[in-house]
């Protein structure tokens, strides 16, 4: 059976979802079985790459955390946000600053359902149904316009959805679209699936493309150059574990260094500042 949504996008439960998938993953209950069966397979097969989607969890919740905290910067867009699951953007933001307000993006219809069911009650957040590669609706669309205030500093938010955009989309010209929109002072994180010339990244990236026909795994350099024009901010482009991690999600968590596993490798993270 296929399901509308109100705004005529339709929810086929036979076709795999991105955003149900990694739902599925982060032990989220919006899938269904051809979303499980797609997640068993790296649960199966690459085990340990769920560590990816929860590393990645992590550092966006800790970069939102650090925009909150330490800059003024009180409007946020999270592209690609995904289902809701626990501390999303808009949670993060208001603990710290009350006042933030938040537009999210994605283009799966279940997420708008969700979504909008669960903010219904938060008239400082926003979710529209819009694809991340059309960065002109999102910025025109009644509902950005409506929250975003385009002359002050904006957080732009590129969680795990950048690496599904192949080459010949541009992910460089999204980002660069949005650089050249905001005003000085904005920031802008990017997580994205690591190259790590190994096995693990070549399965994991076979699974992806076989299942979506878009899943692409980009080296350090290649994320950096994602950001061409904005200052990347300390430590860099690394992999999210190292971003700047606490005693709570960190490699470090209580008191003992570890090694890094291969899966927790294969996700960067990164934020930059646009001067």
């Amino acid at each position: 059976m296929v399901t509308m949504t109100e705004e005529g996008s339709s929810i086929d439960p036979s076709r795999p979802s991105i955003a149900r998938v990694y739902d599925y993953l982060l032990g989220g209950k919006d899938n269904y079985a051809v979303d499980r069966e797609i997640g068993e397979v790296f649960k199966r097969d690459l085990p340990g790459s769920v560590a990816i989607a929860f590393a990645n969890r992590a550092a966006l919740t800790r970069a939102i955390g650090e925009i909150a905290t330490t800059t003024g910067v009180r409007q946020f867009i999270d592209l690609g946000s995904g289902l809701p699951t626990a501390d999303n953007v808009h949670q993060v933001a208001q603990r710290h600053a009350p006042e933030s307000r938040v537009v999210y993006v994605d283009i799966d219809p279940q997420v708008l359902i969700h979504g909008r069911a669960l903010l219904e009650e938060n008239d400082r957040t926003r979710v529209l149904a819009a694809d991340v590669r059309d960065p002109e609706a999102i910025r025109t669309h009644p509902d950005t316009v409506e929250l975003i205030d385009f002359d002050q500093p904006v957080a732009v938010i590129f969680s795990a959805i950048l690496h599904h955009v192949n080459d010949e989309e541009d992910p460089a010209g999204i980002v660069r679209y949005w650089r050249d929109h905001v005003p000085s002072g904005s920031y802008f994180f990017v997580s994205h699936f690591r190259s790590g010339n190994n096995p693990e990244t070549a399965e994991a990236e076979k699974v992806l493309q076989e299942t979506f026909g878009r899943g692409r795994w980009r080296t350090d350099e290649e994320i950096a150059s994602l950001l061409d024009g904005l200052e990347i901010l300390e430590p860099g482009v690394v992999p999210a574990s190292l971003w700047r991690p606490d005693e709570v999600d960190g490699p470090w968590k209580n008191g003992g260094e570890r090694e890094l596993t291969v899966w927790e490798r294969l996700i960067a993270a990164g934020l930059a500042r646009k001067p």
